[in-house]
Order: C-alpha cells, then sequence, then structure tokens
C-alpha cells in the first residue's frame, strides 16, 4: 500500500496540535534518506501543556476511578483497532525506519498483543492479606500513580511504545509519550487509535521532539511521577540525573551488548539459525540482539563457516520487498556510525569475513550483514553496543572461561546458551550477569515474564505483574478486628 502522510502533530487534551513555537523538523525515508513528512517540534511549554492535561485527566476526569473491567474493555478495543489498520501501521513503520515490512507486521501483531495481555492482566490485579489473630486484618492494594513520562526508542517503536503505554493505562495512570525524534509516524496514528477506542480526553498525550529539549522537560517536571524509558545507557544516566531532584520513580531499559554461547554438544544448525537471526533481524537494531558470539574451539572453523555461507545469502533491499531480510539503518548519523564500528574492527585487527565497509556513495543507510572472525574479547567492537548488522566471533575452551568472557563486560541485558547439557546449561545461566538467558533457543518473548536488564543495561522490570510494580503504589490498610489496648499518655 501506498498513502500520502501528513504532518505529524502533537496529541495533547485529546486534539492534534501545533507546537507552541511553530516549529518543525523532518523525519526522513532511509531507503532515500528524502523528507517523508514535517513533524511538530516539541519544547518545555508543550509538555507543559500535555503534563498538565494529564494531571487533570487523572485529578478530574473518569479514568483514575473507573472500574477495571471497563479500563480493559477499551484496551481491548484498542487492540482491535491496531489489527484493522495493521497494514498501514506495518507501513508506516517500514517507511520511517526500514525496518523489512515482514518484520513490522509482526511488530504491529505485538502491538495489539500488548494491550490485549494487560487489558486481561488488569482485572486480575490483587493484593495479599496479612491477618493477625482476631485482632487486625491488614491488606494491600495497589492503586494509580499519576502522570506518567513514556520515552521511547526508534528501532521498533510502535511495539515498543505500546508496551508502555497499555501497563500504564491499564493500571490508570495517565501519560505523555514523547516518541523518538526519528520515529515520529506510528505513534501520531496510535495517537489517533487510542481515542477513537474511547481513552478520555488529557489521558494519552504525545509530544514529538528532540531529548535535549522536549525530553529534558518531561523528564524535569514536577507532575510526571513516573519516567519508562528504553534507549541508550548515556541517556538513562542523564535521566536518572535530570529527574532526582523530583524523586520520580524510574524504569530503565538500556543498552545490551548480549552473549550467545555455543558448546561443541549443541544442534549447531539451529544454533546458527538463532545466531543469525537474534543479530540480523531488524536490521540489527534490537537491545537484547546476540551480538557476541563464543564458540567452543573444536568447532569454531566448522561453525563460523556455517555462519559466513549463510550471511553471505541474506537479502539486503527495499523494506519493502516481501523477500528483504535486512533493510536500511533507520538515520544516516546512525549509518556512519556502525560504518565507523565496522572500520574500527578492522583496525584492532578482526577480519571481516562477510561484509564490511559500505559503499560512501550510496543513496540509502544500507549496511553489509558483517561477521568479524579472530575478534579479541576487549575489542572495542567486542565490548561496545554497536546496534547495527555486525556480529563477533571469539572462541573458548572451557565452561568457565564462557562465563568469565561473557561477563567482562559492562552489559548485562540478555544471554543465550546452546548445549545438550541440561546441568551446564542450568550452570551458566546463573552464573552469567545478565536479567534474561535464552536456552536452546532465540529471543522468544513471554509478556508474562520480567523483562530488564543488570549491570548498566538498566533498573527495574517490566511485563506481566512486574509492569504493575512499576505503574502502581502500594498501599497497605490496617483494620482493627476489636478494641485492642491503646495506651493512654496525659492521663
Amino acid at each position: 500500500m501506498k498513502e500520502t502522510i501528513g504532518r505529524a502533530l502533537h496529541f495533547i487534551d485529546g486534539e492534534f496540535r501545533e507546537g507552541i513555537a511553530g516549529k518543525s523538523f523532518p523525519t526522513l525515508n532511509p531507503v532515500t534518506n528524502e523528507e517523508i513528512t514535517q513533524v511538530a517540534e516539541g519544547f518545555a511549554e508543550d509538555i507543559d501543556a500535555a503534563v498538565k492535561a494529564a494531571h487533570r485527566a487523572f485529578h478530574e476526569g473518569p479514568w483514575h476511578d473507573m472500574k477495571a473491567k471497563e479500563r480493559a474493555q477499551i484496551l481491548l478495543r484498542i487492540a482491535d483497532l491496531i489489527e484493522r489498520h495493521g497494514e498501514e501501521l506495518a507501513y508506516r513503520e517500514t517507511l520511517d525506519t526500514g525496518l523489512p515490512i515482514k518484520q513490522t507486521r509482526g511488530q504491529t501483531a505485538r502491538a495489539a498483543d500488548n494491550f490485549r495481555f494487560f487489558a486481561e492482566m488488569t482485572t486480575r490485579m490483587t493484593g495479599e492479606t496479612y491477618p493477625v489473630d482476631e485482632s487486625f486484618l491488614n491488606y494491600t492494594i495497589r492503586r494509580p500513580v499519576g502522570v506518567a513520562g513514556l520515552i521511547t526508542p526508534w528501532n521498533t517503536p510502535l511495539m515498543l511504545a505500546t508496551w508502555k503505554i497499555a501497563p500504564c493505562l491499564a493500571t490508570g495512570n495517565t501519560a505523555v509519550l514523547k516518541p523518538a525524534e526519528w520515529s515520529p509516524l506510528t505513534a501520531t496514528k496510535l495517537a489517533e487509535i487510542i481515542a477513537e477506542a474511547g481513552v478520555p480526553k488529557g489521558v494519552f498525550n504525545v509530544v514529538h521532539g528532540f531529548g535535549e529539549t522536549a525530553g529534558a522537560a518531561l523528564v524535569a517536571h514536577p507532575l510526571v511521577q513516573l519516567i519508562s524509558f528504553t534507549g541508550e545507557t548515556t541517556t538513562g544516566q542523564e535521566i536518572i540525573r535530570n529527574g532526582a531532584t523530583t524523586l520520580k520513580r524510574f524504569s530503565m531499559e538500556l543498552g545490551g551488548k548480549s552473549p550467545v554461547i555455543v558448546f561443541a554438544d549443541a544442534d549447531l544448525d539451529r544454533a546458527v539459525d538463532a545466531v543469525i537471526f537474534g543479530v540480523f533481524s531488524l536490521n540489527g537494531e534490537r537491545c537484547t540482539a546476540g551480538s557476541r558470539l563464543f564458540v567452543e574451539r573444536s568447532i569454531r572453523e566448522q561453525f563460523e563457516s556455517k555462519l559466513a555461507q549463510r550471511v553471505q545469502k541474506i537479502r539486503v533491499g527495499d523494506p519493502f520487498d516481501e523477500a528483504t531480510e535486512v533493510g536500511p539503518l533507520i538515520h544516516r548519523n546512525h549509518y556512519l556510525r556502525v560504518q565507523e564500528y565496522i572500520r574500527m574492527g578492522e583496525e584492532e585487527g578482526a577480519k571481516a569475513v562477510v561484509g564490511g565497509l559500505s559503499p560512501t556513495d550510496q543513496q540509502g543507510n544500507f549496511v553489509q550483514p558483517t561477521l568479524f572472525v579472530d575478534t579479541k574479547n576487549d575489542m572495542r567492537i567486542a565490548q561496545e553496543e554497536i546496534f547495527g548488522p555486525v556480529l563477533v566471533s571469539i572462541p573458548f575452551d572451557t565452561e568457565e572461561e564462557a562465563v568469565r568472557l561473557a561477563n567482562q563486560i559492562r552489559y548485562g541485558l540478555a544471554a543465550y546458551v546452546w548445549t545438550r547439557d541440561l546441568q551446564r546449561a542450568h550452570r551458566i545461566s546463573h552464573a552469567v550477569e545478565s536479567g534474561m538467558v535464552w536456552i536452546n533457543s532465540q529471543n522468544v518473548r513471554d509478556l508474562r515474564t520480567p523483562f530488564g536488564g543488570s549491570k548498566m543495561s538498566g533498573i527495574g522490570r517490566e511485563g506481566g505483574h512486574y509492569s504493575f510494580e512499576f505503574y502502581t503504589e502500594l498501599k497497605t490498610v490496617h483494620v482493627a478486628l476489636g478494641d485492642h489496648h491503646i495506651p493512654k499518655f496525659g492521663n
């Protein structure tokens, strides 16, 4: 499909509007680096208007006190509308990000799943009771917190926005979404869908803009009590600093450089499939990408040869072509950054057996899927998050060495282990410093489980009831069941 994309406007207090300053910026097509449309640029005054609308909607509107079942019905309508507009959303996402259309269709389906999942979860939200003999009944309840600031990344913008919006709204909070400036198009369509589903005005707001202005203003605003951020680690550090003065609650899903550990006894063909999918799907722009391969030395040559043969055949091209597996990177600046890492890897002494530097005179942001061998664990390409279609391979000799090498990094988001030895798989899963581990699998999400990382990969967990721990305030109520002794002062 093709459609004319209009200006991407802010959505504040139930209406689309231009920014107060009247400024805008372009969003670009990664295939051509030509302008798709103009985007309203938000500043502190636009954030203030959106936050105040969300604050009014929380304290004066019906959303906060609406029965959970009624909120759930609205969330289910949002899911239905996402599916109804699925092809348009996938088209916008591909146009804006360069992700292959087959993959954006999958992300759109997951966006609908997120709303359905949290619609069901909100009707199951319970507390705990703490009876004390016959004298007291103490119990806990969960209440919405207030206005949440949701700051989303550009790599899978629609799905990751819904991953935050769904539990935020399900629990009765209101929200201001600040989408990444490189990928604003689906956020605008999502605002239309949320309004059409019957979410009251002011409950959900969108302000476009840059992190240094709109994002910083959202983080610093005194009426915003929650910040959920997905993005780069240094940005997360800055957000925590800026929000500290108002004691905001933070959920941070930050960078990753996740290890894949492959032992000689693994099903090597399946492991090859998983390694390739894990780092080259979504154009390599995936936070949980298994971008560091540790392969047992006895099978190193065999495994790297299998990888090289397959990586050479990855179809790079027009993201709207159904056969494309890797499209262009989202922005020229990011393309240049990834190119610099490839150049750096070659200078450090690693060998690009597939891929390498891309032509400098191309119009789009296409990067060849690249496999580095002869990599050492202290090289920058093995330590720093590249966030592109680049895989590094490092050999190991023993289980202990594999764990040590995997842990010699500042990140700790995900890890992947391939072995038929179940005891070893569990030992390594416990020893590797990461928030999540997949054994004999690529990244397959279970929405009930906690998602998040350790070390410099983040703070907190979202997913299942763990999302509700972030988006709700836990309150304890103490009820006296009789006339217990009260000390008397002043008699």
